[in-house]
């Protein structure tokens, strides 16, 4: 694991716009992707994450056409998602300017998916992207907190910490662990989670979800997150990368 902390703003994009929400709802426009991506690359993103968080629920692929002009405008790797199925999805988007991808609710119905790209490409191509929510109601899990697929909009029963440990053991590189009951709030990463999660999984940690002061992202590096991923706070101008990344500093997190 790497021990300088990266800051990675996140597009969610729908209809060629990125948006955002609060928990997957009431989404509103934020920008043209390609123009935000210029901006963050130029603000001094370590990455970004490209999330076509329609295309699961809407049973299509992710949009390439958007995808190779974000790529073709920045200099930093760029993770993308949404919509991909097969090794054949992963290779297209790789060949479309992604530096890797995400994959979700196509593992979750299919794990050996992870392992399939896994070999193809390598681990270090290969992003589990994770929406997890605690549980309620008549679902139970071991570590108390469920996995979610099609944008967090079913749940699945299943435990997400035990997920997340499969997911590394089969060749996930990293994992995006949003938590949906934060997203959006702007109330703070979820810390209890990523503890709960740090000391189980193996691989790197890109915590995402609740992201709304500065001192939020070095909470949840110090909760042991190797990464700190955000998106209308910086889409809104509450914050600039530059500040997320003097408060880390301040805080006593390595950041590049």
């Amino acid at each position: 694991m790497s021990l300088a902390v990266r800051v990675i703003p996140c597009l969610d994009v729908a209809g060629g716009r990125v948006v955002k929400g609060v928990r997957f709802e009431g989404l509103r426009d934020a920008g043209d992707p390609v123009e935000l991506a210029r901006r963050y690359d130029a603000d001094g993103a370590d990455e970004l994450t490209f999330l076509d968080v329609s295309a699961s629920v809407e049973e299509r692929s992710t949009t390439y056409d958007v995808v190779a002009r974000t790529a073709e405008e920045i200099f930093v790797p760029l993770t993308v998602g949404g919509g991909v199925r097969t090794v054949d999805d992963v290779h297209r988007l790789l060949t479309h300017g992604a530096d890797k991808v995400s994959v979700n609710t196509a593992a979750v119905a299919r794990p050996e998916l992870i392992s399939d790209v896994a070999d193809r490409f390598g681990s270090q191509v290969l992003v589990l992207s994770a929406d997890v929510r605690r549980v309620t109601g008549d679902v139970s899990t071991d570590s108390g907190f469920e996995v979610t697929t099609h944008g967090g909009r079913r749940g699945t029963g299943t435990d997400a910490l035990e997920w997340c440990v499969r997911a590394a053991e089969l060749g996930a590189g990293e994992i995006l662990l949003n938590s949906i009951d934060a997203d959006g709030t702007e109330a703070g990463f979820d810390l209890e989670m990523l503890t709960t999660f740090r000391r189980e999984v193996r691989v790197p940690l890109i915590a995402s979800g609740g992201a709304g002061a500065a001192e939020h992202f070095a909470q949840a590096a110090h909760a042991g997150a190797d990464a700190v991923l955000a998106a209308s706070v910086f889409h809104f101008g509450t914050l600039t990368i530059g500040g997320v990344k003097d408060a880390m500093r301040t805080a006593g997190v390595e950041v590049r």
